[in-house]
């Protein structure tokens, strides 16, 4: 099958409905790019268009993603700080962005799927439910320093 071609409008285009659908980062937007077949200046030119246009902001973008794995799929600050790095957006923005993410939810959020996943191990000692119910927690990406800070107020 042949590739179609675009002009550098459609492509354009293409990119800008891209990043609206959902919120983007610079790593995604650039794959989304291999697609077509574009010399580096156009790039560069798409790249600072949605830039300048505000379609592609890494900010944003990175505040939703930490709103949207912690609120939605309840994944902990480990997994969703390891699955950002991974979309090349810095250490320091990670760590600046992780304030959408309110103290008393992320506690909370601990403490229920501790005791869903506890109520669920039936047929071992209590040690042992305990110990899988932390490895739980933490396989979700949650601190175990924090998973433990929780577990002694109780």
């Amino acid at each position: 099958m042949e590739k179609k071609s675009f002009t550098f409008d459609e492509i354009k285009l293409k990119l800008v409905n891209y990043c609206v659908y959902q919120d983007r980062c610079h790593a995604e937007v650039e794959q989304k790019m291999k697609e077509f077949l574009l010399i580096d200046e156009a790039k560069e030119e798409i790249m600072l268009y949605l830039l300048k246009e505000n379609y592609l902001n890494e900010e944003r973008f990175t505040k939703s993603y930490i709103r949207g794995k912690f609120y939605i799929k309840h994944w902990g600050r480990n997994k969703i700080r390891m699955h950002l790095k991974q979309k090349q957006i810095s250490e320091k923005l990670i760590n600046k962005s992780f304030d959408e993410i309110d103290e008393n939810d992320y506690e909370k959020t601990i403490r229920k799927i501790y005791e869903d996943y506890y109520s669920k191990q039936k047929g071992l000692k209590e040690y042992q439910r305990k110990s899988k119910s932390i490895k739980y927690l933490m396989s979700r990406g949650f601190e175990y320093e924090k998973i433990n800070d929780i577990f002694d107020q109780t």
